[in-house]
């Protein structure tokens, strides 16, 4: 999945992820950015992710629009096609 760090709070690694596509919030698993090439994100930044069992956002890589190209929602001006 795609989406964009909508929180993150470095002290305590909580944060949120919102998907590209359903834009639904994910919080981020405790270790979602361990064996990444993150040490912390920033709101607004941009990453692929996996969910867990849980429904935690983890595993996060970078992430562009070239990626996932432009979400349906943002093309048909949030009309469903």
């Amino acid at each position: 999945m795609q989406g964009v760090i909508k929180s993150y709070d470095p002290a305590s690694g909580v944060g949120v992820v919102t998907d590209d596509v359903t834009r639904l919030e994910h919080e981020l698993a405790l270790d979602a950015l361990e064996g990444s090439i993150f040490r912390m994100v920033r709101q607004g930044q941009r990453v692929i992710f996996d969910l867990d069992e849980r429904g935690l956002a983890t595993r996060l890589r970078l992430g562009s629009e070239v990626d996932l190209g432009t979400p349906d929602w943002i093309t048909t001006g949030g009309k469903t096609a």
